[in-house]
């Protein structure tokens, strides 16, 4: 079977197990790095704007992606597989397409209730409101490749689709 190497972005949610899981899969690889797009938006200390918060917001998700897909450029230009975690607009799928080219979106879906079950059990980042904002706008996102629900699978079950759906889209 062969394999190019090439890059997974894993979106979703909060508490669709973007995290969780891109660090598994990553895991799985014989070479691999993980990305959590948060972890570079936080990057910026002072001046931080969450991807929500209007025009400053809209710039630091943009920049963030161009951060991100350049460190993935980086892996991807030496033989190295990335998985990268980000939650993504239509305009930040495009932009990932843009500066990725070949990447693979996989969108990970989850019910309100189950991401909100999965979610008390992890240190809160996020209102209770921009939890819920964040999750209904994950429905307005349509240029994912393929979608896995994971609200009925365990995270080992999540990991084995994802690697199948990756290892299937690279043959």
């Amino acid at each position: 079977m062969g394999w190019d190497v090439r890059a997974l972005v894993l979106t979703g949610g909060p508490a669709a197990g973007k995290s969780t899981v891109g660090r598994l899969v990553a895991g799985e690889r014989p070479l691999a790095a993980f990305i959590d797009v948060d972890d570079v938006r936080h990057l910026v200390v002072s001046g931080h704007a969450a991807p929500w918060e209007g025009a400053e917001g809209l710039r630091q998700r943009r920049l963030g992606v161009r951060n991100g897909c350049a460190v993935a450029g980086n892996f991807l230009r030496d033989g190295i597989d990335v998985v990268i975690a980000d939650v993504l607009t239509d305009a930040t799928a495009e932009l990932y397409r843009e500066l990725l080219p070949g990447v693979l979106i996989l969108e990970l879906v989850v019910e309100v209730g189950e991401a909100e079950r999965r979610a008390g059990t992890r240190a809160a980042h996020l209102t209770a409101a921009e939890f819920r904002m964040l999750h209904e706008r994950q429905g307005e996102f349509t240029v994912g490749d393929i979608q896995v629900d994971t609200t009925r699978l365990s995270v080992r079950e999540v990991v084995a689709r994802v690697i199948e759906v990756w290892v299937s889209q690279n043959q």
